[in-house]
């Protein structure tokens, strides 16, 4: 019997472009290849889809520098009718096969990619996919809606005011000054912490909120919770949802917070817990919050969820990532590892459930 198909699918036109593309290395060399057969599309920083290597070493970090898909001739053409499993690459020559496709695995960081827009593009053509669907996917993409579900849900997040081109510093100035000082200023849509500001002075916000909007016009201005960085791998089972034991980010050196140098290219600043210790109502309510936030959405699949253990025990829950990271620093692989998954059984579970899952409306 022939063996099926995956597509890893990365690159993209966000800012989180490269990392995206060491996510891929990192799965493309956990992925069995006795079990599946690989594929791998780049997207372009242009938004260009191409054939793109299948090796782990071409995509990792070498020197501080982050790999790119490179410009490419030849463009991969998914199918455009429902139930076609076959795609295509269009070049010089004309067209030929690029394969059957039966599952596709988008490890896409940003918008352009993890907000929904390429889920809803695979939803047409009935290709099935890992991850979250359509609306959990565009929820934990955009801070503001995410936490509205969170809220709805009872879930405890920091106090914010959302600056957007509809609505600007000015006219919130007396509901931003009540946040009190410091905030953390964050494009709405965007993630690895490329934006964020730690301010704490009034003084410096409009160039903090200019900053972020450079990723999206649409910023988050939130109250700064003192607590640990605490975070939770989730893994929808046949069994329901499993959470893995927390972990925690120590952030050392120059960083005042874990922003993107200290994520990707500081790792010596940067102490991981996998696991932490936690006392055991805390660790319990970081769990029960976890699948709450999961469920919030509607995820599916996957999701690292964030929080802030305070230092009274209170838990505030921070963000849902339904794409997390599978770098080499990645918190969610380091956490299923702590739960007895180890990387290569994660990546099967994930393409098997997606291999499984129905397609259109579910």
């Amino acid at each position: 019997m022939s063996k099926p198909t995956v597509a890893v699918v990365f690159g993209g036109r966000s800012s989180e472009h490269g990392v995206s593309c060491v996510t891929a290395g990192g799965v493309l060399g956990a992925i069995d290849r006795e079990r599946w057969d690989v594929v791998a599309v780049g997207i372009t920083r242009e938004g260009r889809w191409t054939p793109a290597s299948t090796d782990p070493a071409d995509w990792r970090i070498v020197d501080g520098a982050m790999p790119t898909v490179a410009a490419s001739d030849e463009v991969v053409v998914p199918p455009f009718e429902a139930g076609s499993r076959l795609w295509r690459v269009a070049g010089p020559d004309g067209l030929r096969e690029l394969g059957e496709i039966d599952v596709v695995f988008p490890l896409l960081h940003g918008p352009w990619g993890e907000d929904g827009t390429i889920q809803g593009a695979l939803e047409l053509a009935d290709v099935r996919y890992v991850g979250s669907g359509v609306l959990a996917s565009a929820m934990g993409m955009d801070k503001q809606y995410m936490k509205t579900a969170f809220r709805e849900a009872g879930l405890p997040v920091a106090r914010d005011v959302v600056v957007s081109p509809h609505r600007g510093i000015e006219d919130q100035r007396l509901e931003i000054e009540a946040l009190g000082l410091p905030v953390f200023v964050k494009p709405a849509r965007a993630g690895s912490s490329m934006g964020i500001s730690k301010v704490s002075s009034w003084s410096a916000l409009e160039a903090a909120v200019a900053d972020a909007q450079k990723h999206d016009p649409k910023v988050l201005i939130e109250a700064a919770v003192v607590g640990r960085e605490v975070e939770t791998a989730v893994l929808a089972t046949a069994g329901g949802l499993l959470t893995s034991p927390a972990g925690e980010i120590i952030t050392g050196g120059d960083h005042e917070f874990y922003d993107f140098e200290a994520k990707y290219l500081d790792e010596a600043a940067v102490t991981l817990l996998c696991p932490t210790t936690l006392e055991g109502a805390v660790a319990a309510t970081v769990a029960d919050y976890a699948k709450r936030a999961f469920r919030a959405v509607g995820a599916e699949s996957l999701a690292r969820v964030d929080v802030f253990v305070k230092p009274d025990g209170g838990v505030v829950v921070n963000e849902i990532n339904t794409m997390p990271g599978f770098t080499p620093t990645s918190m969610y692989p380091r956490m299923a590892a702590a739960a007895g998954i180890t990387y290569p059984e994660l990546i099967e579970t994930l393409l098997a459930v997606a291999l499984d899952r129905p397609v259109g409306l579910r």
